[in-house]
């Protein structure tokens, strides 16, 4: 639980605190003296009397109490030390710096344990071990540099990584960015990035509280909390970036059907953080990136102005905001021409805005000026100015700055001359500005923000649904895949249209059942996982004797059980799929079907349970979507009724959470009406 003492204590021993300050016991006690701690601060070193002119308790039985401890010494010397603060020192915040503890094995993670619950027992909070520290605007608890502007209106910053965190900082320092807070959390051992975010939700103060925050994960060990809190800072007005690591899956992971071969543990972050509305990253540069769009207040709409004095860079900047879905639209209005006349011959206003190498700061002032009173078809503006070095710009950057802090429409500054113009960027820097250095970047994360939608909300009105009967079921059947009659009673309870089918062991109950539905029939094989791979479909089966025939070859496949009869059906193939994931819960996929989720792998996921809206921005951004809408006088799916099945599927996984793979492949659909054609599901209780 985070507490005061951690967050500004008022008085600080740092254990293991030396004079050496090339050491980290050393250079946390310096980062803190230079950072001017307000509080009381100790020293405890066995060999010391005297540490950089703080007195030095040999033994930390004489130490007086204390609010926080930040600890640099080996991993075996921890647990007696913690003991003693914690019971006798009235200790409430332990930051362990050390390493040797569960990154290292089994009895390292013993140590650590020990560690959890002596704090635990204290109401006690534990950041670390192994990690860089914390650093607030109230002490500088790292041992690591740069120590970033500390700015109580700046950015958020909680890391899963220390050695990442610094080069974050590195990074954003060098663009602009302040901070407020940042946590380095190490091992996660009491407390993780989940924990301390959950902490800044429920202390957030709309009028102090910094309005960014920036998360680098290594490991999402309570994606439930991480969804409900970051959910909520950003309905509150905050904006949320993060990077996740390890998006990749080493190995190969068993999947016996469609859904569970295209679901992942990285698909499953994807879905938490479109669903919380987090912008996800894939690297510092990209985060920091972000966290600058982030500094500006919020555009209206997806229209930008580029305003440039340079023309290769304003293509280069319309690309990729073309291609992330922004525009910049042409500007022909009545006032194009006035501002073309403030202009030096040659200049261009119709978007980009080019006024020119020999552009000055006097036009750039008049181009903001007109974009934001006189050009109603631009709602944010991106300004690129470098310099080739044969004069100072700092006349330019002053109207950025200008500018910037009362223009209603956002401003985004590029930046590129950071070595020629390095006075000029390092005095708007002062100013209190971040920017970017490359366009291309600048659009890339202005994409990410404008495509990353907002919370969403959690919907759970599954009146429709027989629960009753569903439990009846899944309390009724073993672990593995579900028998077919099931199934359809099953779909039936949420009222997920099927096609009318029977299974049958043999062929007089099979002909018997033919005189309740008309020929064309499919014939499927009921057992072998992919039927289709064993030729355990076929199709177009007309006659009696056919039928006669087509049974005796499907029950001869190996594992074949019975075999399912139903209409045939036409129509375009559609797919959509659950899997449970740890810790997660489960995942929904839709995508075209049949051979295509195969061959294409264009699958679509979100994080149950679902809402109409969340399901239609899933259909929606299929690359298939065109193909979806029917193209080339081919009908296509109502994608309203496709969503409606999505979340009639989250109301059957609400209510039979063992359910953990589950295949609607194929849906036919023909308009509004779409029906499952076949159907798996797998269950597994007390997973």
């Amino acid at each position: 639980m985070i507490n005061q003492e951690l967050l500004n204590p008022k008085s600080i021993v740092v254990v293991g605190g030396s004079n050496d300050i090339h050491k980290p016991g050393g250079k946390i006690l310096k980062n803190i003296i230079d950072g001017e701690f307000k509080g009381k601060l100790y020293v405890t070193n066995p060999k010391e009397t005297n540490v950089q002119g703080i007195k030095s308790y040999q033994k930390p039985e004489d130490l007086p109490n204390v609010d926080l401890a930040i600890i640099a010494i080996q991993a075996k010397y921890c647990v007696e030390l913690v003991k003693i603060l914690a019971n006798e020192k009235s200790t409430k915040a332990f930051i362990i710096i050390s390493a040797g503890f569960s990154e290292i094995g089994e009895e390292g993670a013993k140590i650590e344990n020990q560690l959890v619950s002596i704090i635990n027992k204290v109401d006690g909070v534990l950041i670390g071990p192994n990690g860089v520290g914390v650093l607030t605007p109230n002490y500088h608890g790292v041992f690591t540099e740069p120590i970033p502007k500390m700015d109580p209106k700046g950015v958020d910053f909680i890391s899963g990584s220390g050695a990442t965190a610094v080069f974050i900082l590195e990074t954003g320092v060098a663009r602009g960015l302040t901070f407020a807070n940042i946590f380095s959390v190490g091992n996660s051992a009491q407390t993780g990035v989940e924990d301390i975010l959950k902490h800044l939700d429920e202390n957030f103060d709309k009028e102090k509280s910094p309005k960014i925050k920036l998360l680098y994960l290594e490991n999402i060990d309570k994606p439930q909390m991480l969804l409900k809190h970051a959910s909520s800072l950003i309905n509150k007005g905050c904006k949320i970036a993060a990077i996740k690591a390890g998006s990749s899956d080493a190995g190969s992971r068993a999947a016996s059907s469609h859904t569970g071969a295209l679901a992942s543990s990285d698909v499953a972050v994807d879905a938490l953080f479109k669903k919380a509305g987090i912008v996800r990253c894939y690297g510092r540069s990209q985060l920091v990136s972000v966290a600058t769009v982030f500094e500006q207040h919020e555009a209206k709409g997806k229209n930008f102005a580029i305003v440039t004095h340079a023309g290769g860079p304003a293509v280069m900047l319309t690309d990729a905001l073309s291609k992330g879905g922004l525009t910049v639209p042409e500007i022909r209005n009545e006032y194009s021409k006035f501002l073309l006349a403030e202009l030096f011959p040659g200049s261009s206003v119709s978007n980009p805005i080019d006024f020119l190498a020999t552009g000055t700061a006097e036009h750039l002032r008049t181009i903001i000026e007109f974009v934001n009173k006189k050009f109603d078809e631009v709602d944010a503006m991106a300004i690129i100015f470098g310099t080739p070095g044969l004069s100072k710009i700092f006349d330019v950057y002053e109207v950025l700055n200008e500018k910037m802090k009362i223009s209603k429409k956002p401003i985004y500054p590029v930046l590129p001359s950071t070595i020629v113009a390095k006075e000029e960027v390092a005095a708007f820097v002062a100013n209190g500005n971040s920017y970017f250095t490359d366009e291309v970047v600048l659009g890339e994360a202005l994409a990410k923000v404008y495509n990353t939608p907002k919370p969403s909300k959690i919907e759970c009105n599954f009146a429709f649904a027989d629960d009753k009967k569903i439990r009846q079921i899944i309390d009724g059947v073993a672990n593995g895949y579900i028998e077919p009659l099931k199934v359809q009673l099953l779909l039936d309870s949420v009222g997920i249209p099927r096609a009318k089918e029977g299974v049958f062991k043999s062929k007089e109950q099979a002909l018997k059942f033919m005189d309740k539905i008309s020929y064309p029939v499919v014939m499927k094989v009921v057992g072998p996982v992919h039927k289709s791979d064993v030729g355990g479909v076929v199709l177009n089966v007309k006659s009696n004797d056919e039928l006669d025939s087509v049974f005796d070859k499907l029950m001869k496949i190996a594992e074949a059980e019975a075999v399912l009869i139903q209409p045939m059906l036409s129509g375009m193939e559609l797919f959509v799929g659950a899997k449970y994931e740890e810790r997660f819960g489960h995942l929904i996929l839709v995508g075209l079907g049949g051979i295509f989720i195969e061959a294409l792998k264009d699958v679509s996921a979100g994080l149950a349970p679902l809402n109409e809206d969340e399901a239609l921005s899933m259909i929606q951004s299929l690359n298939s979507y065109k193909i979806l809408k029917g193209i080339r006088g081919q009908q296509g799916a109502d994608e309203k009724k496709l969503a409606e099945i999505m979340i009639r599927l989250s109301a059957l996984l609400h209510f039979a959470p063992e359910i953990v793979e589950l295949d609607l492949n194929p849906l036919l659909a023909e308009g509004e009406k779409i029906i499952a054609v076949d159907a798996r599901m797998r269950i597994e209780k007390n997973k």
